[in-house]
């Protein structure tokens, strides 16, 4: 589908407010704790282009908490059918069915982490210096130092013989390793709201032999927290914002006060890179670019 600007635009991001643990976390995969308990799912996922597209086929959730170790990530996937045959870590994941996350402190759409992992529990962290879109080249030497996750399989792996419900993951990211480049306060105070999005790639699949493969010429589906717009997880301004709170401040989520001048500035940005490929310049104005 061709970049469609207006109604991008017209996309709000979604947010969250997440809480700090009130103990310790265990990362089992199996979100059974009173701090997993009290915190709130976010809204379902939806197609990555939005309310252009279906609902999806099957339910997809996530949830968020905080100390001052760990950024903690959680995710209920529904499915009939759960396999998974990648093992090697930092293999391209999406490949098969996966969930996937993206992590921009600041907000400025450069800089930002990704980390996909399946339910064989093999994970593939990177790290994006800016979106492919702009020439961004991923890092896949970037590593996530002392980085836990786990998958809770309600059925059995790899058995197409019978009906499973799904599966859940849980990943501990220490704030340490995001400090790097997160050019803000790492972990963050209550009341910081950092870029975030969820996505989770689905494939549909036959059985031969008794083993689980995709439909041959057949695109996956891209479902999402926060709508993209388009189908593409790597333009970060249309992330969703999480707001961090101690549970005593910062316990409603703020709008950004920014929003309507970042939503100006990118429209700024995809009219001057349309001017550049159809001119091969860029424009010296707003005027020029019909603005």
């Amino acid at each position: 589908r061709d970049f469609d600007l207006e109604y991008v635009e017209s996309i709000e991001p979604l947010s969250y407010v997440a809480y700090r643990t009130a103990g310790a976390i265990a990362i089992d995969g199996k979100l059974d704790e009173p701090s997993w308990q009290r915190a709130a799912w976010t809204a379902p996922f939806v197609d990555i282009e939005g309310q252009r597209q279906p609902l999806p086929r099957f339910a997809t959730r996530a949830k968020m908490l905080w100390d001052d170790e760990y950024l903690y990530l959680a995710a209920d996937l529904e499915e009939p059918h759960v396999w998974a045959t990648l093992d090697q870590r930092d293999a391209t994941i999406y490949r098969e069915n996966d969930f996937e996350v993206f992590i921009d402190p600041d907000g400025d759409t450069h800089q930002y982490y990704e980390f996909e992992m399946n339910a064989l529990n093999t994970g593939w962290d990177l790290f994006l210096p800016k979106p492919y879109k702009d020439g961004g080249r991923a890092d896949n030497s970037w590593e996530i130092p002392g980085l836990k996750t786990a998958v809770a399989i309600r059925g059995t792996l790899n058995d197409p013989s019978d009906t499973d419900t799904g599966w859940s993951v849980e990943i501990a990211i220490p704030w340490k390793v995001l400090a790097v480049s997160a050019h803000r306060s790492s972990p963050p105070k209550s009341g910081d709201q950092w870029r975030v999005n969820f996505s989770r790639v689905e494939w549909k699949h036959l059985v031969e032999n008794g083993t689980y493969r995709k439909v041959p010429k057949m695109r996956e589906d891209n479902w999402v927290w926060s709508p993209q717009g388009i189908i593409d997880m790597h333009r970060p301004e249309m992330w969703g914002y999480v707001q961090f709170s101690d549970g005593k401040t910062a316990t409603r989520f703020r709008p950004d006060p920014s929003r309507s001048a970042r939503v100006a500035l990118m429209s700024v940005y995809h009219h001057q890179k349309s001017f550049v490929r159809k001119h091969k310049k860029w424009a010296g104005s707003l005027e020029e670019l019909g603005l």
